[in-house]
């Protein structure tokens, strides 16, 4: 394989086997169980990366159910984002994530920078709950509870909130250890296509682990709950800040 073939080829390791398709990614029946809670603004301003900034002590613990996504397949993942703000506009800031998918896993990571681990997370109806947890081997780190379809929600206001820019560090070494790649990087989610959402009572645990350290932004007040299912695509992003320059 010549040097132009490996160029033209190179989207994605292995080589010849590549971990994952070639984008766009496209979810379909993507639902969500977003717990809303205050934390100690110490410990978060201690995990969120500059120039992002905190402006409130406010962490969304997420459960999410991927039935359908192209590239990707089928898979349920879990973790924690943080609102913040950039350069005077609002988004979010990913923290942490958790799932059981090796190909999103790769995938994520090395195109956009997304903080995933290989764990356990899990999201049903049970009754009149729908339920998220989470296992990092056979340790349970967060259960996350919700009265199901309790009531509708804004649609129009979700729509806006999802169409916010969400922000990752992407972070990949060099054969010597040292960071090659250490950039904060900028992505949006277009084409969504809301089915449903709705609010509701809601209830978040969180147990502490050496190597799933969800814990360590505390659930001091529960703020909202709700729950919605949509048809999106996640976009390639852009390098906003490169902390190696």
């Amino acid at each position: 394989m010549n040097t132009d073939a490996v160029r033209k080829q190179a989207f994605a390791m292995p080589l010849t086997s590549p971990a994952f398709s070639r984008g766009p990614y496209r979810f379909y029946n993507r639902e969500y169980l977003v717990l809303t809670y205050r934390t100690d603004m110490a410990a978060l301003r201690a995990v969120v990366p500059e120039p992002l900034e905190v402006t409130e002590p406010i962490v969304k613990y997420e459960f999410i159910r991927m039935p359908d996504s192209t590239g990707f397949g089928n898979y349920t993942e879990s973790g924690q984002v943080i609102p913040v703000s950039f350069q005077g506009g609002k988004g979010n800031y990913t923290h942490a994530m958790y799932l059981d998918d090796h190909a999103p896993i790769a995938g994520g990571r090395e195109i956009w920078g997304f903080p995933k681990k290989y764990a356990h997370p899990h999201m049903a109806v049970c009754q009149d709950t729908l339920v998220g947890t989470l296992d990092y081997g056979p340790v349970r780190i967060a259960t996350g509870t919700m009265g199901y379809k309790y009531q509708e929600m804004d649609q129009a206001a979700l729509l806006e909130s999802l169409k916010q820019p969400n922000f990752l560090l992407k972070i990949m070494p060099h054969v010597d250890g040292s960071p090659r790649i250490c950039e904060l990087v900028q992505h949006h989610l277009s084409d969504i296509r809301l089915q449903g959402a709705w609010s509701g009572p809601g209830a978040l645990e969180l147990h502490p682990h050496a190597l799933a350290p969800v814990a360590q932004l505390p659930v001091l007040e529960m703020l909202s709950a709700s729950h919605y299912i949509a048809d999106l695509t996640l976009t390639h992003g852009q390098v906003v800040y490169d902390y190696l320059a």
